[in-house]
């Protein structure tokens, strides 16, 4: 059984750094923050720098307090060292702030101890009652789950068992957990899973975070298409050819093999992040944005995807893993040489998919979706072809019909909207030259994003779960991605590696749209 540290005391007072009225669109209703896995590598890359961007951007409400809760062994001091170092490593903080990293430090704490030990929640039960006192957070409470999956349903039942997952009496009490993905690794497991953390939560007090929907680039999606009269108009079956919708990575799976080796770049990534950008790209417009429009409409999108039968799945899904090849010059392994991988391994670390709506504004438009690991660059983007004009009046001038118009929206690296559209070459001679007005992020607004984790932190602070997913949208997700994964399950004898890294994917890949007379965009 691990050691409990008893609660240290009040630390001296620090002056609040904050200034007065900064607080506009902060979570104004005070907070314990209780982070579960709190000496992971997930808490010290992005949750500790983001709780801190937003205590320096004075977003976090004036009564708040955090506790750290893992199996490693450390006092209150160690982890405020933590927090400290976090903070001081991270690329995602902005501005270094030592008086307000000193105010947060104020507030962090820490309890040691097993995730299945009942007298380690009696300790964290005994410290949020002191904290409750202390920064007069009136019992409000959010429980983040920075753990493998397999652990939430445990802390689940002990939180319940210490009688931690009811709110307190009173107007405006809350308690709420946060989940990370995945979301199970099947259809089967994402049921039981939901099945389980219902047992002690209620769907409103469950958070299921997925950081692409905190990007903001991702939500502009929704302001282009929803707050300008020339796109919606035509962002429809009419008008619009093909979407592609491009998640790849230059990094291999890193030190991750072991995590991999379960899961894959399907589990990974199409189950989720690109389901979630294929669902904002085609959903339809919600009555408001709040929680219950915006995610009906979402989980309806992904509901009237066509699934992919067994017959079809050898035309419209393939599979790849990238083998020994060059990265910006660099020549780095193959998946089977990574370590904690398997030597005859076949997870794909590519994957690519051919996607239709059956409803109303797409039926025809094919949505094809790939990722995939040791790809030449790193980006992330949705691509929507337009048809190609009927006719083209330049007979005489001897001009061929043109590329038809693309909107291709960047997630990352380069954040920004570009449309491409034929324009006349100047001379005496009618050409024709695609050329592109293009919108960028960082050039605009001059700023930098905050991360999707501090977005994301807030808005569960302030009791939003719009940009979270609910129980019956991951369980639509899976019933899509589950019958793909089990006839690669059925028949594994695959002939890997079949793409070398730096590469774009398998030859396979490309033939899944030249079936269509189509092709894959060049990035």
């Amino acid at each position: 059984m691990a050691t409990i540290a008893a609660p240290s005391a009040a630390p001296a007072e620090i002056i609040n750094p904050f200034r007065e009225g900064l607080r506009l669109e902060g979570a104004t209703t005070p907070c314990l923050l209780v982070i579960f896995g709190a000496s992971g590598d997930l808490t010290k890359r992005k949750l500790l720098p983001a709780i801190y961007n937003l205590a320096q951007a004075s977003l976090l409400p004036p009564s708040f307090a955090m506790i750290g809760f893992a199996s490693t062994q450390m006092d209150d001091a160690q982890f405020r060292d933590v927090l400290r170092d976090a903070v001081a490593n991270s690329s995602e903080v902005r501005v270094r702030d030592p008086a307000v990293l000193a105010y947060l430090q104020q507030r962090c704490y820490y309890i040691s101890g097993d995730f299945g030990d009942p007298a380690a929640f009696g300790a964290l039960k005994a410290q949020l009652g002191v904290l409750d006192q202390r920064y007069g957070t009136s019992g409000n409470r959010i429980f983040y789950t920075a753990t493998p999956a397999s652990l939430y349903p445990p802390i689940a039942e002990k939180l319940h068992e210490s009688a931690l997952t009811v709110p307190e009496p009173g107007l405006g009490h809350f308690v709420r957990i946060i989940v990370e993905k995945p979301f199970g690794h099947d259809l089967a497991s994402a049921k039981m899973l939901n099945a389980e953390l219902e047992k002690f939560f209620q769907e409103g007090q469950i958070y299921r975070i997925d950081h692409y929907l905190g990007k903001e680039t991702v939500q502009n999606i929704l302001v282009l298409r929803f707050a300008n009269g020339i796109f919606e108009p035509i962002w429809n079956r009419r008008y619009v050819d093909s979407v592609q919708i491009t998640v790849a990575e230059s990094l291999g799976i890193e030190d991750r093999g072991k995590f991999y080796e379960e899961t894959g770049v399907v589990r990974d990534v199409i189950q989720n992040h690109a389901l979630q950008l294929l669902s904002l790209v085609a959903m339809e417009p919600p009555l408001t944005f709040d929680a219950r429009d915006f995610r009906d409409e979402k989980i309806r999108v992904v509901e009237a995807v066509h699934p992919i039968c067994k017959e079809d799945v050898p035309n419209a899904a393939v599979r790849g893993q990238y083998g020994p090849g060059f990265v910006a010059g660099v020549n780095v392994p193959g998946y089977r040489q990574e370590r904690n991988v398997a030597p005859d391994s076949i997870v794909p670390t590519y994957a690519a998919f051919k996607f239709t709506v059956d409803n109303w504004r797409w039926a025809g438009v094919p949505f094809y979706v790939r990722s995939g690991k040791r790809m030449p660059k790193r980006v992330t983007e949705i691509a929507m072809q337009f048809k190609e004009v009927p006719h083209l009046p330049f007979r005489k001038s001897q001009v061929e019909m043109i590329a038809g118009n693309v909107l291709s929206l960047r997630i990352q690296p380069d954040e920004g909207i570009t449309l491409k559209f034929g324009a006349k070459v100047p001379g005496p001679v009618m050409r024709i030259r695609s050329v592109a007005m293009d919108f960028d992020y960082g050039a605009t607004f001059g700023t930098e994003d905050a991360s999707p984790y501090e977005r994301l932190i807030l808005d569960c602070m302030k009791g939003d779960q719009t940009l979270f997913d609910r129980d019956d949208g991951v369980e639509a997700a899976w019933s899509l991605i589950d019958p793909i994964l089990q006839v690669w399950q059925e028949h594994p004898t695959v002939k890997f590696s079949n793409y070398a890294a730096g590469t774009w994917g398998p030859a396979e890949a490309d033939e899944l749209l030249a079936r269509d007379g189509k092709s894959w965009r060049l990035l």
